[in-house]
């Protein structure tokens, strides 16, 4: 019987996914356990295994963006014919995996009578049969059609260029990671309602413990003197720690904070589990793991799922203000540390201070929460000694 390949779902927000390389060829005996296809998302590069045994017969070609769920090949017995495609009830698929072709698009082949040899190569081709005239007997598509439909004069379709512009030097589709940047970014200010808070705070005697703490060869940064500090805050603030789902609010003991690493592609949040029980060298060690991973593309679906609230670094500026990941209630942005005057008990001194803002979703935190949760985070952070235990 028929083993369907299916687009993994490999988080809670993914959609869709792009079928980046298949690692066999059509006809490819496939055991169950064996490298089949990686897949990749907005977050990560995932290997994806066959769940059985069987002939590789893929149905989509490399680059194919494919729905959830959705169909990307067959293990077949010896001698077994590809399963007639059922008719589906229309989804809310991403428009651009439903296009005529398919490169990158939708399953080449679904519910069309043609030849194996002509679903081999329309899969091959990137070339969505459905779209093919068929001149085989009975109907059906066969190679020469598809070679034929190749081989057609194609036009791309050139973006439009406002009125007043220049001829652009170079022009970049919004695609893959950064697509689905752009759609769940736009997703979380169109779902939620938020609003922002800033503080600044004196990270003075936070530095000076965090450069002795790392004095012994191990690398402290303020980042993770922050995490510490925020699950500390949220303990005593548990409303930011929630993720808002099917309507209702659902509250955690544990704190699982998402830290933002940005990469060459785009922006990924790897997430760190039980903040509140690690200490300030193991957060650092962990953060450390898990942005090298980022970089390599070797996160893992859960290494970049289950976070509870997010914390975003930006060295470089003084203050700005984060996007909420989606579902979650609450994220802090922490700016660049600066020496600047400032007065203490009636004199002017040099301090090193930081501006920190907290993105919350207003249909879930109240602004009095949010000043709550900052002065708390004030407090553990300019009499740091406690968090270095």
């Amino acid at each position: 019987m028929a083993v369907e390949i299916v687009m993994p779902k490999l988080g809670m927000v993914m959609s869709e996914g792009t079928v980046s390389r298949w690692a066999k060829t059509a006809g490819d005996s496939v055991s169950q356990g064996e490298l089949i296809a990686e897949i990749e998302t907005e977050k990560i590069n995932y290997e994806l295994e066959a769940t059985g045994s069987g002939l590789f017969h893929p149905v989509v070609a490399e680059g194919a963006v494919v729905p959830v769920d959705g169909l990307l090949g067959y293990l077949l017995a010896e001698g077994e014919a590809v399963p007639e495609a059922q008719p589906k009830k229309p989804s809310a698929a991403p428009r651009r995996a439903q296009r005529r072709r398919a490169a990158p698009g939708r399953a080449a082949g679904a519910g069309v009578r043609s030849t194996p040899g002509a679903r081999r190569l329309a899969a091959k081709l990137g070339v969505d049969i459905s779209a093919v005239t068929p001149t085989g007997p009975g109907g059906r598509v066969v190679e020469a059609d598809v070679r034929a439909f190749e081989a057609q004069p194609k036009e791309a379709a050139a973006p439009a260029l406002p009125p007043g512009l220049p001829e652009p030097s170079e022009t970049t589709p919004l695609a893959g990671m950064r697509k689905s940047i752009a759609d769940h970014m736009k997703g979380s200010l169109a779902g939620t309602a938020q609003l922002s808070f800033f503080l600044e705070l004196d990270v003075t005697d936070a530095q000076a413990l965090r450069k002795q703490a790392s004095s012994g060869g191990e690398t402290i940064g303020m980042a993770h003197v922050i995490m510490k500090a925020c699950a500390s805050a949220l303990g005593r603030n548990p409303q930011l720690n929630t993720v808002l789902s099917g309507g209702a609010v659902l509250s955690f003991d544990g704190v699982n904070m998402g830290v933002a690493v940005s990469l060459r592609e785009g922006l990924i949040v790897p997430v760190v589990r039980g903040v509140e029980g690690k200490s300030i060298q193991a957060l650092a060690d962990e953060t450390a793991d898990l942005a090298d991973k980022a970089r390599r593309g070797a996160l893992s679906p859960d290494e970049v799922a289950g976070g509870t609230f997010t914390i975003s670094v930006l060295g470089s500026v003084d203050g700005f203000t984060p996007i909420l990941n989606a579902g979650q209630s609450a994220i802090l942005g922490v700016g660049r540390s600066v020496e600047k005057p400032v007065a203490r008990k009636g004199e002017i001194v040099v301090r090193e201070m930081m501006t920190v803002s907290l993105t919350v979703d207003h249909q879930v935190i109240d602004g009095a929460v949010a000043a709550s949760f900052l002065r708390r985070l004030q407090q553990l952070i300019e009499r740091p000694a406690p968090l270095f235990k």
